[in-house]
């Protein structure tokens, strides 16, 4: 093989691993409470990979109509820039948004004390509903349902 054709060969094995990152950099995992879906976001995060988690978040919405209530866990986030928490600010406000109007409860887990100082001052605290960790947030979820765990 010619230097030229390894190249491109190589070129291809970079654009289908990006693709393969794309695809699994944002998990949707079903909950044990019916209708809610979790989705921990984790590592560098950017706006294109908040997009990204927008646009399959909605996507599953349309595919999943039973769906309920979105719990979206920031805690193990880096971001990407200097103005990352104002992006992220902005992404979440547009997400919680685009999920209401789906019919889904979004809730957020996990802020940071910068992130938390941001939402403050961008006025959408107030907006937001958030708890520490995905167990707090199920489990406000599953009193409001009725639901325990039992040992055996």
């Amino acid at each position: 093989m010619n230097p030229n054709e390894e190249i491109e060969q190589l070129k291809a094995t970079i654009a289908e691993y990006r693709e393969i990152i794309k695809e699994t950099s944002v998990p949707i995992i079903t909950s044990i409470i019916e209708n809610t879906i979790l989705l921990p976001i984790v590592g560098y995060t950017d706006k294109e990979r908040m997009e990204r988690v927008r646009s399959k978040v909605l996507e599953y919405a349309g595919d999943h109509r039973r769906t309920e209530a979105a719990v979206f866990d920031f805690s193990s986030i880096r971001l990407a820039e200097e103005e990352g928490l104002e992006m992220l600010s902005l992404e979440l406000q547009l997400m919680r948004s685009e999920l209401q109007l789906m019919g889904i409860r979004p809730i957020m887990v996990g802020f940071t004390p910068p992130f938390v100082r941001q939402l403050v001052n961008a006025g959408v605290a107030s907006e937001v509903e958030s708890y520490a960790n995905f167990k707090s947030a199920l489990q406000v979820l599953m009193d409001e349902k009725g639901l325990s765990f039992s040992r055996a």
